[in-house]
């Protein structure tokens, strides 16, 4: 509904949106993203015009549309959904293992489809700094990094910080170490454990998320 959540700002009310026409102010962004919680989009230029068309589309006032919710986002084919987790989501989770009873201890669906999509919104830093987990969901999975100097010195950490100019990670005790970056040095491999979720959300269409959550709810 564009009005952000957690870790995405509102795009109802962005400067950046309400100053743009036809996607040119928006466009820097689709395509070049906003790591590490935004991809890159290889969207064409009628594309992005599109998607702006669509942000447009949303009055500000005080009846915003965008503010009414259904009384139900369940809608989806369970079934359907069911065949997709399996062929897509099954090498990692089980509906008997760390998925057994998901849709009771989530019992708000708006809430289950938000963390089955990218659980804990990915943080700041990509370190799992997001929204905090609803009851009965588990952890948040940390992203870590491995930073390894021109030296040979390692050093290893949950992932703080990353961008094109500093890399910051912190130990066990919290402690955070920062290392500037000048192209590849040092080396830094980052093991995001939500990459799968986030290359997922690339390609899942609007019908593929209603059926999964129509079939996760059923998961009592």
């Amino acid at each position: 509904d564009t009005r952000g959540g957690d870790t995405g700002p509102s795009l109802l009310r962005s400067q950046l949106v309400l100053g743009d026409q036809n996607g040119e102010l928006i466009a820097p962004f689709v395509v070049n993203g906003r790591p590490p919680q935004m991809p890159k989009f290889e969207f064409t230029t009628a594309q992005i015009a599109d998607i702006a068309a669509f942000l447009h589309s949303f009055p500000i006032n005080s009846r915003d549309p965008a503010r009414v919710r259904p009384d139900s986002i369940v809608t989806g084919d369970a079934k359907a959904g069911e065949t997709y987790f399996n062929a897509k989501c099954g090498n990692c989770h089980s509906t008997t293992g760390n998925l057994k009873g998901f849709g009771a201890k989530i019992s708000d669906p708006r809430t289950l489809q938000q963390w089955w999509l990218l659980p804990g919104g990915g943080g700041r830093g990509g370190g799992g700094r997001g929204a905090p987990p609803p009851p009965g969901a588990g952890p948040v999975p940390v992203t870590t990094a491995t930073v390894t100097l021109r030296s040979g010195q390692v050093f290893e950490g949950k992932l703080v910080q990353i961008d094109e100019f500093i890399v910051t990670i912190a130990d066990k005790d919290e402690v955070t170490r920062s290392f500037a970056r000048n192209g590849e040095t040092p080396l830094v491999e980052v093991h995001d454990p939500l990459q799968p979720h986030k290359a997922l959300l690339r390609v899942l269409t609007d019908k593929d998320i209603h059926d999964v959550t129509a079939y996760l709810v059923t998961l009592k």
